[in-house]
């Protein structure tokens, strides 16, 4: 006599698209629902591939909302939103400094301009700030 037939329902198809979404493996999923990893890809395919899809859309959904509202989280939310879909990014520092020749032929005195030990008597050639 064999194993009897799985038969998912309401709750295994949510507890699966929960754990799916939350990224854990199959295989892992499979044990939590007490079934095979071959069966629960039979049964649960639409679960598995739209769980992360489907977190991800709430997520988005919420922090839209945040970005669009007035309250204390909606400039972070806003950035947030614009960094990583509107393409925003972080602008050089004036620490940061871009060099167009070789720093090895810099003179110790540009470098101690640079690391801020001196003040500059002139423009340094070829630093951009």
């Amino acid at each position: 006599m064999g194993r009897r037939a799985h038969g998912p329902d309401d709750r295994d198809r949510r507890q699966v698209e929960a754990l799916a979404a939350y990224g854990v493996p199959e295989r892992d999923i499979a044990r939590v629902v007490g079934i095979d990893p071959k069966t629960l890809r039979k049964h649960y395919r639409d679960e598995l591939d739209l769980g992360a899809t489907k977190a991800t859309a709430k997520v988005a959904e919420f922090l839209f909302r945040k970005a669009t509202t007035e309250g204390p989280q909606c400039v972070t939310a806003a950035i947030f939103w614009m960094k990583t879909r509107g393409g925003w990014r972080e602008t050089p520092q004036s620490h940061q400094i871009a060099l167009s020749r070789d720093p090895r032929d810099l003179s110790d005195e540009d470098l101690m301009i640079i690391a801020g030990m001196a003040a500059p008597s002139r423009p340094l050639p070829g630093i951009g700030n």
